[in-house]
């Protein structure tokens, strides 16, 4: 297989791999808050929204010592860890208690730093200037499917129930279990990828071991000097003027990734003007976002060659199109959705909205939360891909150590601020962080002329 080849192949792999992963998390945090209420126990009292912002909380915490870790143990194998931790998180509830919970949403944090840092640095390591946004939009469209699976089962087994039984309860997370543990063996069929160059251009054999040191676990010697380093980086890159801009952007990813991940779902299931599908609605919707970060990850990542090199716009005008595909869903969620519905209890809320409720309209604002998020998110990956291509690591570290600090905020509020109130929060975000990422895009362009126009 040719060197390109092998890199494809791997991105394709680290997408199907995120996608089972993720299948599994993605629908817990999206049910999360609705089987905890269900949940028939006295020795339970958990939070879901507690929960993921512990998650988020640890998560950007643990952000700028995660570059040390994957430089440790090398990008596949620190996936494959933390894909394991994650089936275990799944696993929680088939049988919960209260301190497992909370102990398993510390313990999950910590392996999202690292899978997300690993993911960064086996992307840029597998990709060129010219290919960094078609891999950015192969992988992210991989990654959203899975919303599309773990939702469909829960559409199909929840439609027409008012109350999540415990036998339901437990064959969904045993399957969700293991799926996710499926996907963390496949991490393992990454491969290093081949050498571009001629043999004959290859100096030495230190030069072999470089190319090899994202995949290679380090003896204590090489591996505290590349920690060390890889810690500094991150620190240096986060205080930069374009990370700190492009910073605002992101914390706008984290606060809307808490909105449809959790709290959107959460207010459908309340709603009961809804009627008995209330529940497999917010299965429903999961599929509808997923399939809105689909199309837009296929479309707008293969796109941004074309966009850059042949049209001359760059990165802005999918961003744009991302903000104005929330801007829209926000109103609308406003209208078609009662103020206290992410804050009721499991008998939901009946209070009535602007409008009487529409599961059209829900359904519509499901695709467009995923249409926007894929706009933000695939630029976002191709732009610090770009920018840090030689210091991939430490770079997608600090992106996702800002998201995970805005997300746990998110999380945070999420239990007791109105819906209102919060669609507040993402509408004055989403607009200064779109401002922001065209700034900063502006000057990579003007920067970029001087070299290359792919590489934008």
């Amino acid at each position: 297989m040719t060197a390109e080849g092998t890199k494809l192949t791997n991105v394709i792999i680290l997408g199907f791999g995120f996608m089972l992963v993720f299948s599994a998390f993605q629908t817990c945090g999206n049910i999360e808050q609705t089987v905890i209420k269900s949940i028939n126990s006295t020795r339970f009292h958990g939070s879901g929204y507690t929960s993921l912002g512990i998650i988020y909380t640890v998560f950007s915490a643990s952000n700028l010592l995660t570059p040390s870790i994957v430089a440790l143990l090398g990008a596949r194998l620190s996936m494959f860890i933390s894909g394991l931790i994650y089936s275990a998180y799944a696993a929680i509830f088939i049988e919960p208690f209260t301190w497992s919970f909370y102990l398993a949403s510390v313990i999950i944090g910590i392996a999202a730093a690292v899978i997300w840092t690993a993911q960064g640095n086996c992307l840029s390591t597998n990709s060129n200037e010219s290919t960094i946004g078609r891999n950015s939009g192969i992988f992210w469209a991989l990654l959203q499917f899975s919303l599309l699976f773990g939702n469909l089962y829960i559409y199909f087994a929840w439609k027409g129930e008012t109350h999540i039984s415990d036998h339901n309860r437990r064959t969904v997370y045993i399957i969700l279990t293991v799926i996710s543990a499926v996907g963390s063996f496949l991490f393992l069929l990454i491969r290093k990828p081949v050498s571009e160059e001629p043999a004959s251009e290859v100096l030495s054999t230190e030069e072999d071991k470089s190319d090899d040191e994202s995949d290679t676990v380090l003896g204590p010697p090489e591996w505290r000097s590349q920690a060390i380093d890889a810690f500094r980086s991150a620190i240096r890159i986060f205080f930069t003027k374009h990370m700190l801009l492009l910073s605002v952007t992101i914390a706008y990813t984290g606060f809307e990734l808490t909105f449809f991940s959790g709290v959107y779902g959460t207010c459908l299931g309340a709603t009961n003007s809804f009627g008995n599908e209330a529940k497999s609605l917010i299965g429903l919707s999961g599929i509808f976002i997923g399939v809105g970060e689909i199309i837009g990850g296929a479309t707008f990542g293969l796109l941004n060659k074309f966009l850059s090199k042949y049209l001359g716009l760059g990165r802005n005008p999918v961003v744009i199109l991302g903000l104005i595909s929330h801007v829209i869903a926000f109103y609308l969620i406003f209208l078609n959705v009662p103020g206290d519905a992410p804050i009721v209890s499991d008998e939901g809320t009946n209070r009535v909205s602007y409008l009487i409720p529409s599961k059209i309209i829900a359904l519509v604002c499901s695709f467009l939360l995923g249409l926007g998020d894929s706009c933000f998110n695939t630029q976002l990956l191709s732009i610090v891909g770009f920018m840090y291509s030689e210091e991939s690591a430490p770079a997608f570290a600090v992106f996702k150590f800002v998201q995970s600090i805005s997300a746990a905020i998110a999380f945070g509020y999420s239990n007791y601020l109105l819906l209102h109130w919060q669609l507040l929060i993402l509408c004055v975000a989403g607009f200064f962080g779109t401002i922001s990422f065209i700034l900063v895009e502006w000057r990579t362009e003007a920067h970029s002329r001087g070299f290359s126009y792919d590489r934008i």
